[in-house]
């Protein structure tokens, strides 16, 4: 793959995160963190993941991607919040290791990366039982989408709707091609692995904020992101991008029963048309009998914050569908 193609797709799915230690306990930390922005943490106890719970009403998951915090999704939250009827309970994941978050359960050592996204969702199917969450909406962004994905496609009976924000269900496919066997796409995989976890702190802050600055064209949201990034786990992130290259859902497709929405944007590397995105999306989930796609134009990858008023007109549109 050339240099420039690899560059783009990069820019598309997000590769994120710095290295950044949290040196205080974490029970410290988020209590402090909760106390200074007004919401409470759900009583579960992982090692993965904790959960940021607010609102009363209809159950909705909301899954951040790869360096992101559960502040990405500020604008959504405040905008559900401002409905009418009977209101949403909305429970923000925030995985261990990212936006300043102890890495805990998903600690890496260099050179023996492991799962971070399977094991995040098999723990979000754990707190939906736990806690008694009633066939709640899922919504993922990015590697939250694949999370989204896992989680509908493994525990079909605990997902009422699925949402999944531009990601494909296999990225191995964009690196090394649609036809590309196993041991091809680990290759590939281990390549971009090895360059992230043994780059130089400040080398991989450097290129992943040139990186997220061309993943949200609206200049003024990018603060959020950016800090999230400064203050996510290098290891962490590189080893849940390399999980995110050789995991390919697409066999697993049809076990998702729940109504499923993809929302994507048009790739922006040299020779892709909008018209070539749909085709590699069509493809993608072709798998997935009923599945809805739309492309949101002029917008980035994190559509959320690029596109927040017909991010939310689509969301409002789904919801309603229950």
């Amino acid at each position: 793959m050339n240099t420039s193609l690899l560059t783009g797709i990069i820019a598309v799915v997000g590769v994120l995160a710095a290295f950044a230690g949290v040196g205080e306990a974490r029970a410290q930390d988020e209590a402090a963190h909760a106390g200074h922005h007004g919401h409470r943490h759900a009583d579960f106890d992982s090692d993965r993941l904790h959960v940021r719970v607010e609102g009363q009403g209809r159950d909705i998951i909301l899954i951040p991607g790869l360096a992101s915090s559960p502040e990405v999704w500020q604008g959504t939250v405040d905008h559900l919040g401002a409905q009418d009827g009977a209101g949403w309970r909305i429970h923000r994941i925030h995985v261990q290791g990212f936006a300043g978050a102890p890495a805990e359960g998903n600690a890496q050592q260099v050179g023996s990366p492991t799962p971070v996204a399977a094991p995040v969702a098999d723990e979000i199917a754990r707190y939906i039982r736990e806690q008694n969450l009633d066939r709640p909406v899922v919504v993922g962004h990015s590697m939250g989408g694949t999370i989204g994905l896992m989680l509908a496609a493994r525990h079909p009976d605990l997902v009422g709707r699925l949402m999944v924000v531009d990601m494909v269900p296999f990225l191995g496919a964009l690196f090394a091609g649609p036809t590309a066997d196993a041991a091809g796409v680990a290759a590939v995989a281990d390549q971009v692995y090895a360059g992230q976890a043994n780059a130089a702190p400040a080398d991989y802050r450097a290129r992943s904020v040139a990186t997220l600055t061309g993943m949200i064209d609206n200049a003024a949201a990018r603060v959020g992101p950016l800090h999230d990034d400064e203050t996510t786990d290098q290891q962490v992130a590189a080893a849940s991008f390399r999980e995110l290259i050789v995991t390919d859902l697409r066999p697993e497709l049809a076990k998702i029963t729940a109504p499923t929405e993809v929302l994507y944007v048009a790739f922006r590397t040299p020779g892709m048309t909008a018209a070539t995105t749909d085709a590699v999306y069509a493809a993608a989930y072709a798998g997935l009998p009923g599945v809805a796609l739309k492309r949101i134009d002029d917008s980035a990858h994190f559509i959320m914050l690029d596109q927040p008023a017909a991010f939310h007109a689509d969301l409002d549109a789904f919801l309603s569908a229950e």
